[in-house]
């Protein structure tokens, strides 16, 4: 498995992957304008990064990095996994493990100092993942519609 930087030519797989769940597919929607003012935007900002995993030459997996300077923790940076989706005939194989590792690993070279990710509560399976890789329920999340 290898992992790159999307392109304007993955965003389609990538919309299509993030969509292909029960929780997000109403919020997500179909490809639209909508998917390429954010992919244009997270194309132009430095703290960003739209990652996809390839297995055999296919985009099988994708995520979002976001690295977020701060004040708290002694001024550390920490890195937001967000839209973490593989696909679905390979889960269970060890693809979103493989993609985790390289999030940390752009992590820690990007300096910063922890990891932490949202996943919806109704999302168990994603939580034990996450519990498996060390990941600790720290914190209760809020989310306000704007």
């Amino acid at each position: 498995m290898t992992f790159r930087t999307a392109t304007w030519d993955d965003l389609g797989r990538v919309v299509e992957l993030i969509a292909d769940d029960a929780v997000a597919a109403s919020r997500t929607g179909a490809y639209g304008a909508a998917h390429e003012a954010g992919f244009a935007a997270i194309e132009a900002s430095p703290n960003d990064e739209l990652v996809v995993a390839e297995l055999d030459g296919q985009v099988v997996g994708c995520m979002q990095l976001t690295f977020v300077p701060g004040i708290s923790r002694n001024g550390a940076t920490r890195l937001l996994v967000e839209a973490v989706r593989v696909d679905a005939r390979l889960r269970g194989q060890g693809v979103g493990r493989a993609m985790m590792e390289h999030a940390h690993a752009r992590g820690r070279e990007r300096g910063c100092a922890l990891a932490q990710l949202t996943s919806d509560k109704q999302r168990p399976d994603a939580h034990r993942f996450y519990r498996s890789l060390g990941y600790a329920q720290s914190h209760e999340g809020f989310k306000l519609a704007l």
